[in-house]
Order: structure tokens, then sequence, then C-alpha cells
């Protein structure tokens, strides 16, 4: 899941964040870390549901407005 990294890696990069934000901000961040990932998986999501290009609609509504 982590790539290279280890089981050691991964406590020590815990501790450095406990140690660097604190007991208190470090559930905030996991939390608003969580929001973000969450977002970023639903516009991904999305953007297979909406169509990238649509020039194609645009020039059918263009010819249509035409006098």
């Amino acid at each position: 899941m982590f790539g290279s990294l280890g089981a050691p890696e991964i406590l020590v990069i815990f501790v450095v964040a406990l140690v660097v934000f604190g007991t208190s901000k470090l559930p905030e961040f996991g939390k608003s870390l969580g929001e973000a990932i969450r977002g970023f998986k639903k516009a991904i999501n999305d953007s297979d549901k909406t169509p990238i290009d649509d020039s194609q609609s645009r020039v059918k509504t263009e010819e249509t407005t035409k006098p």
C-alpha cells in the first residue's frame, strides 16, 4: 500500500507527526486529510460521468441560433 515504506518507517513518520502537530491537532489533521482524499476521489469519479470536450454541442447550439 505504501510502496517501499515498511512498518518502522511508517512508525517514525507517525511519531514525527505526533511531535510536530501535537496530540490535539493530529485528529483534526487526519480528518481534513480524509476529507481532501474523499473529495479528490469524488472529483475523479464525477469526471468520468461528465463530458470533457463539449465543443461539438457548442457548434450545434451556435448553428441552431443563427438567423
